[in-house]
């Protein structure tokens, strides 16, 4: 948000340079991105008379003026700008001049160019007769700038403005602004701050404010058809306005602030926005029907065309602002095209309402569109500030337009706001602040930015302003004090107790700095997701490991946007964003991870922390592309679902985790909900529930445009955490100095039998010797009964000593003999 330093200092007195005002603000909690200065003092640019034009003998486009400066003799001057006359008072940049003119390539930057005598086509020139953007004055370059006929030349240009209020010099200050400071979304509000911090006095204009009723009421009339959006609306009339080009200094308040002028009534407007905050509409009177103003809600899908003459869609439940046959405004976003101010505009309908910030964050969403009213009633502005903004507008439009303010006005107020009230225990700020801040010093602070205060011992009751919609709790009104008190001059403590203890981690960091460590030594980068979505994303996706029917989604109850509406149930659905975002940008073989907390309403006898509410750390892996790339001797192989697999077993190994097992999971889905994922393995140690393996539904990846397969793996941290064996151990074993004996093994199964089942088998019958098994070959065909299949493994056994083969032959027999016994093998000669 821009705030000009000059038109800041209309409102409070400023002693302050722009850099170091930056420095105060930031430190009060408007933090400043940039100083920008603008402008120049313009010395040697005066006030000069054209007294000749004539055309220039070798350029078309050019013509020579004669301009007197208050010199003994008229300048010569070339000029090529159309409107250019004899006796026109004009500004005139004096030779050796330093003017900052918009570059020719990027008009928006500028450049330092001095003038000079010249010769231009074989002419002489002396000088440059300016025009409103070379001067830094707006962005009009239509024409040289034509002051007014009693201007006296030959006087500094700079003391002519200053006449009209106008100062050359100028700053723009950046303050990014955060959406709980809707009160500092203006001069005004920005003013108050300063005027506070300094101990200075904040000086608002004076304002007639009408009564309501009067002739304005008798002459148009406003029905509020949806109170829940619009809480109150006022409209003021000014008739028998001249709509015209605004004055100098309305022109440069706006231009330092990067807006465009249009014509001096929708200036208006525009001004008293920036001024105090409340966005106002002008309609053209005469173009609204029966001079009736109906506030409702659209019903389906509405077209309306908009100011920027784009006809737009309107979805349903869009707040609107209609007239007795149709829809002229979208509420609080932008007036439409066959209402708006013209040059034929006589009678001007000023609206200043107050719109329901999430119902206008909704439409200003769906529409793409945010403007500078959306910006500020998304925030919520000041709940009584209507009145004042309608008045203060309707005064400067019969000031400046030359029309007659209508006696009274409408203020439809269905729903009045409540007085709002918090209580600041002096106990309480000295705990939390740690600094001793006197009553009167407290009482002081609060009460320099709109509080109204009233002292009970200890306590200071206080009314909150309407202006400050952040505002409601005790925590809210120490802050208040600290930034108005300066963080600076808290002092740090003398000294800081150190506690006698050596901190530990927790099990849950252990675990996850050894699942970082092991993952990023497998190929798997970490990523970071937001833990908000949209509420339709969290739904989709509100099946979550270990579940058959969607959990109930928690949404945020005042969300920044629709994008953040719900908190995940599940970290899949950031993940796939990931996948997305990589695959659009060439990146095929993708092996994430992810840890982060996950959210659902609680069920059952569940005892969580936040009543209502469930919530644990999930561990998210996640493969899809290539799981290498392909070369002259190698074909291109797909990740699959072992690969996967096998990455989680290690990890699960790694961690020490017993009884671990993989079975396939044989629940069913809701019937009127889409599965995210398909082919699911659940996870458990001993009989604790550890977490999913499984694909993404070919159906969910198609939707962010994921050709390949997508394997996943949900895991429960802290589950993971409880089953971990707690005082496991890696520890070095050197290589043994005796020989490995190998022998293979080859046994008769049925062919549907799985073989981890039997190695498990081998593995325990073989203790202590065995140290190694693998399988290396499975054989289906001649020799093997039809129903049947040749498992063959290799054994490995070793010990501190050398093993005899009557050692190694006991624990071959007790192993074929335990096959035989659990799976029916028969050895295979």
């Amino acid at each position: 948000m821009d705030i000009s330093y000059r038109w800041l200092e209309r409102y409070v007195h400023l002693e302050e340079s722009p850099e170091a005002l930056a420095e105060q603000l930031t430190m009060a909690g408007l933090e400043v991105d940039d100083v920008s200065p603008i402008g120049s003092d313009l010395e040697g640019v005066v006030v000069g008379e054209v007294m000749d034009v004539r055309d220039h003998p070798n350029a078309d486009r050019l013509v020579l003026c004669d301009v007197d400066i208050g010199k003994d003799k008229p300048s010569q001057i070339a000029c090529g700008a159309p409107n250019v006359a004899a006796g026109q008072k004009v500004p005139v940049a004096t030779v050796g001049t330093t003017l900052y003119l918009p570059d020719r390539e990027n008009p928006e930057e500028r450049q330092a160019i001095t003038i000079e005598k010249r010769s231009i086509r074989g002419e002489s020139s002396r000088g440059m007769i300016c025009a409103e953007d070379e001067l830094g004055l707006s962005e009009d370059h239509g024409g040289i700038m034509v002051l007014d006929p009693d201007a006296e030349i030959g006087r500094p240009f700079a003391e002519y403005l200053a006449d009209l209020d106008v100062q050359p010099e100028d700053a723009v200050i950046d303050i990014d602004l955060t959406p709980n400071r809707p009160d500092a979304a203006s001069h005004i509000g920005v003013a108050r701050d300063v005027a506070a911090i300094n101990g200075r006095q904040l000086c608002r204009p004076e304002v007639n404010i009408p009564t309501a009723g009067g002739d304005a009421a008798d002459q148009v009339s406003v029905d509020i058809q949806d109170p829940a959006g619009c809480e109150r609306y006022v409209a003021m009339v000014v008739r028998d306005v001249e709509v015209k080009e605004s004055p100098l200094w309305l022109k440069r308040r706006l231009s330092a602030i990067g807006l465009r002028p249009r014509n001096n009534v929708v200036d208006i407007t525009n001004f008293v926005l920036h001024e105090v905050g409340q966005p106002l509409h002008a309609f053209d009177l005469n173009t609204i029907a029966d001079n009736r103003i109906v506030v409702r809600s659209s019903e389906g899908e509405e077209t309306f065309t908009t100011l920027d003459d784009k006809e737009r869609t309107l979805p349903d439940g869009t707040l609107l602002i209609c007239d007795a046959e149709e829809p002229v405004a979208v509420a609080g976003v932008m007036g439409g095209a066959e209402s708006e101010v013209s040059d034929e505009t006589t009678d001007v309908l000023i609206e200043s309402a107050y719109f329901d910030p999430s119902t206008i964050r909704k439409t200003a969403k769906a529409l793409s569109l945010q403007t500078d009213s959306s910006y500020r009633f998304e925030r919520g502005v000041d709940r009584d500030g209507q009145l004042w903004a309608a008045a203060r507008a309707a005064e400067l439009i019969a000031e400046l337009a030359g029309g007659t303010i209508v006696p009274g006005c409408v203020d439809a107020h269905p729903t009045p706001s409540e007085t709002r009230t918090a209580t600041l225990r002096l106990d309480r700020l000295t705990s939390v602040l740690g600094v001793n801040i006197s009553r009167e010093d407290a009482i002081n602070h609060l009460e320099s930015v709109g509080f109204v205060v009233s002292d009970d011992g200890g306590t200071l009751n206080c009314e909150i302003p309407t202006w400050r919609p952040d505002v409601s709790i005790e925590e809210d009104l120490i802050e208040e004090v600290a930034r108005l008190y300066g963080y600076n001059a808290i002092p740090e403590p003398a000294r800081v107790p150190i506690p006698n203890v050596t901190p530990g981690q927790r099990p849950v960091e252990t675990l996850r700095r050894q699942v970082r460590t092991l993952l990023k030594g497998r190929g798997f980068r970490e990523i970071y997701t937001n833990s908000m979505l949209r509420t339709e994303r969290a739904e989709q996706f509100a099946i979550t490991p270990g579940r058959d029917a969607p959990v109930s989604v928690v949404e945020t109850q005042n969300p920044i946007s629709q994008e953040m509406a719900a908190l995940r149930p599940r970290l899949l659905p950031g993940a796939l964003q990931v996948m997305q975002y990589n695959r659009n940008h060439g990146q095929k073989a993708l092996r994430l991870f992810e840890t982060g907390h996950v959210f659902r309403r609680a069920e059952g006898d569940e005892e969580p922390i936040v009543e209502g509410f469930s919530e644990h750390e999930a561990l998210l892996l996640a493969m899809t592309g290539p799981h290498s790339p392909g070369g002259w001797d190698t074909d291109v192989r797909p990740s699959d679902y072992f690969d996967l697999k096998g990455i989680v077993e290690m990890l699960l190994d790694d961690l020490h985790l017993n009884d671990v097992s993989m079975t396939p999971h044989d629940g069913e889905a809701s019937n009127n909900h889409v599965e995210p994922t398909i082919h699911r393995l659940d996870v458990h140690a001993g009989d604790r529930f550890l977490g999913t393996l499984s694909q993404v539904n070919p159906s969910v990846t198609e939707d962010v445009d994921l050709e390949d397969a997508v394997f996943v793996a949900e895991l429960n941290l802290e589950a993971l955490v409880d089953a971990a064996a707690p005082n496991a151990r890696t520890d070095y074993e050197p290589v043994s100095r005796f020989p490995v004996v190998e022998r293979d093994l080859a046994v008769l199964v049925a062919d549907a039998q799985s073989v981890g089942p039997m190695l498990d088998t081998i593995r325990t019958a073989g203790q202590p010797l065995l140290k190694d098994i693998d399988v290396f070959d499975v054989y289906r065909g001649e020799g093997v009964g039809r129903d049947e299949k040749s498992v063959a493994f290799t054994l490995r056994f070793g010990a501190d000593r050398t093993l005899t083969d009557a050692e190694v032959d006991t624990k071959i027999d007790a192993a074929v003999k335990e096959l035989a016994r659990s799976f029916g093998a028969e050895l295979r000669e």
